[in-house]
């Protein structure tokens, strides 16, 4: 398989991302990560099209706690892989299992959003011994269910669009108008269109038939929450043109989400950590501190 790296060079313009990389090596691939402060763990998965970046704001806010962020493969300053067919669903969960398995993280608290959903929450269902507490943000647990239109035209777009004007798309379900430096800070890794096979498949990676790669690991996800005992924080934002009201599904499926206060993110949409990442960052903290439950 052809790999390709994102010269780190090109992240020296970042003026808000000043955190010393890291990384880890998977197989024959490298997978970046941030690794900031220290305290309990706090695991934070990012989603399709972001990278670790999306989570800035929230290393500040968290600074008593050790938080770690990375970046999927094909994503951020992670290697990335030439070819739509080189990705699948086992590849991308099994190279955060062996973040996991190699830093040996315990006592997580597992924030999570978009695809962070899907492959957090899997990993949950299958180290729930690892796992503390759960922040769950604009995502969802599929089971192999055919898609519903509008999303088949979502990954008909992200794989035949001539160039994938990530920065823009990451715009476009947002609420509020990002900076031309964000937007340029999300387009970073990928200077060519060699660079995007991963950003490109992983909406075709969404398992849409019961035999699908991911559906056995989803169901048993939704089996562990369903009896969940400990902490559940569900935060979904109001103006998800993607996900919105997919959190009564978790408030129904997760008994000890009743515990914790019931809250909206205001005024933001699909990238909730973008824009209102300080806001979520302080939830965190207050429910890590024992200070959210009803």
């Amino acid at each position: 398989m052809e790999l390709l790296k994102t010269d780190l060079a090109r992240f020296d313009r970042l003026t808000d991302f000043p955190f010393e990389p890291n990384f880890i090596q998977f197989n024959d691939l490298q997978m970046h990560y941030i690794d900031e402060g220290k305290g309990e763990t706090i695991l934070a998965l990012h989603g399709q099209p972001t990278w670790s970046y999306l989570y800035r704001k929230f290393v500040p806010v968290l600074k008593n706690y050790r938080f770690i962020a990375p970046d999927m493969i094909g994503f951020g300053k992670s290697d990335k892989l030439v070819g739509v067919k080189n990705y699948s669903f086992d590849l991308h969960y099994q190279s955060l299992e062996h973040l996991i398995h190699q830093l040996d993280l315990k006592e997580i608290t597992l924030v999570v959003q978009d695809w962070g959903g899907l492959l957090g929450l899997s990993l949950l269902g299958a180290y729930p011994e690892r796992f503390k507490r759960v922040v769950i943000l604009n995502t969802f647990l599929p089971k192999g269910k055919k898609a519903p239109l509008p999303f088949r035209m979502w990954q008909y777009y992200a794989r035949y669009h001539p160039f994938l004007p990530i920065g823009k798309i990451v715009q476009f379900a947002s609420v509020q108008k990002l900076s031309k430096e964000v937007i340029g800070a999300y387009d970073l890794p990928y200077p060519t269109n060699k660079h995007k096979a991963g950003a490109r498949i992983f909406p075709l990676l969404v398992p849409t038939k019961p035999t699908a790669q991911g559906v056995d690991k989803l169901l048993k996800a939704r089996s562990v929450l369903s009896e969940w005992k400990k902490p559940a924080l569900i935060l979904f934002s109001d103006k998800d043109k993607v996900f919105s009201g997919m959190e009564k599904f978790f408030y129904k499926l997760i008994p000890s989400s009743q515990e914790q206060q019931r809250l909206m993110i205001k005024d933001a949409g699909h990238f909730l950590q973008e824009e209102k990442g300080e806001e979520i960052a302080r939830y965190i903290d207050q429910f890590m501190q024992g200070e959210l439950r009803v």
